[in-house]
């Protein structure tokens, strides 16, 4: 027979209240607000004694119920809408907005869309219903309209990756047309032909963006169209997969593939291998991604630089915050191209 102890319960203990720290530093409640909220005109002595006591009792501020006395209404806070906070992209992105929101202590709500636009709206629904300071948003629905209201009160918006559609704001993007345009002659100078084009889902701005800049490539280069070489609407790895497939299982194959997303990628060097192709046919992705560099053969990338958007749109927001006006501003990173090996492949290898 095997005896059980009884659970030891933890006595219940009230959070302290700011009455609780002003009775044990001996000050009047208002001093202590003016501790919590830096302000001045109390004395070093009372300072100190307010801060022990916040440190005995383990006060911590009510943020919501200060932002309603202040006459800023700040709330301390700002919300991030993202396509998908997993994706290697979106979580870069957000942690360079963290950093710089952690210096001005400022507390970050994020959440991801997954391409769906009434989630977009919900999210940015929550977060306005919860007083944030200012949105960052990389837009999936085809209107952002409905956030003209929330602007006119006086929320600043930044938009990242994708420039909002049917709203002037603020934006902070990578120049998506130059960077496959010039992953498409890379292949070329390596002296492929039939380069063939794995897209995204077609109606994203930036997937439109990346295969004008493929169209735009071939061109330059002379090289043909081929309808039978362009597949777009892949937004899974296991799409990407299939797709990538059948290309290279058809009668006229690509030498070369253009992959225009991270997670297109993936599925493209997943048929590759597992066909045993990765070594004889060339492939260029859109966006780096964990790995990248140690897989045989290293995979070369159109790089965008998330971190430095994060860091751009942040930095934009909170200058919006301080009271900067004018007109909308739209900031264009360029892309790094990244040359590993994959893309240098000729066609014809054995």
């Amino acid at each position: 027979m095997t005896e059980h102890a009884d659970p030891v319960t933890t006595p219940y203990r009230p959070r302290a209240t700011l009455r609780d720290v002003a009775a044990m530093a001996g000050v009047s409640m208002k001093t202590v607000s003016r501790v919590v909220n830096g302000e001045g005109g109390v004395t070093p002595q009372k300072v100190d004694a307010v801060r022990l006591a916040i440190s005995r009792l383990d006060y911590r501020p009510n943020v919501s119920a200060s932002a309603l006395r202040r006459s800023s209404r700040r709330t301390a806070a700002i919300g991030t809408v993202l396509e998908d906070l997993a994706n290697p992209f979106s979580s870069a992105l957000l942690r360079a907005v963290e950093d710089v929101a952690n210096e001005k202590r400022v507390l970050i709500l994020a959440g991801s869309v997954d391409e769906d636009q009434q989630r977009e709206r919900a999210l940015v629904r929550a977060f306005t219903e919860r007083r944030v300071d200012g949105l960052i948003i990389a837009p999936v629905g085809e209107d952002q309209g409905y956030l003209r209201a929330e602007m006119e009160a006086g929320t600043p918006l930044v938009f990242v990756d994708r420039q909002p559609q049917g709203l002037l704001a603020d934006c902070v993007l990578s120049d998506n047309e130059a960077g496959a345009r010039d992953a498409v002659h890379r292949l070329a100078e390596a002296g492929h032909r039939r380069i063939a084009y794995l897209g995204d889902l077609a109606i994203i701005p930036t997937a439109q963006q990346r295969f004008a800049g493929y169209q735009r490539g071939l061109l330059e280069r002379g090289l043909p169209l081929d309808p039978a070489h362009v597949v777009h609407d892949l937004h899974t790895v296991d799409d990407a997969a299939r797709a990538t497939t059948a290309l290279l299982r058809s009668e006229d194959a690509p030498t070369a593939l253009f992959a225009s997303q991270n997670l297109v990628t993936i599925g493209a060097i997943t048929a590759l291998q597992d066909l045993g192709l990765e070594q004889r046919v060339a492939l260029f992705g859109f966006d780096d991604f964990p790995m990248a560099d140690l897989l045989k053969p290293r995979v070369s990338v159109i790089a965008q630089d998330p971190a430095a958007m994060g860091r751009a749109a942040a930095e934009l927001l909170f200058e919006r915050l301080d009271g900067e006006r004018g007109r909308p501003r739209r900031i264009l990173l360029p892309t790094t191209t990244v040359l590993r090996g994959s893309g240098e492949i000729p066609p014809g290898r054995p």
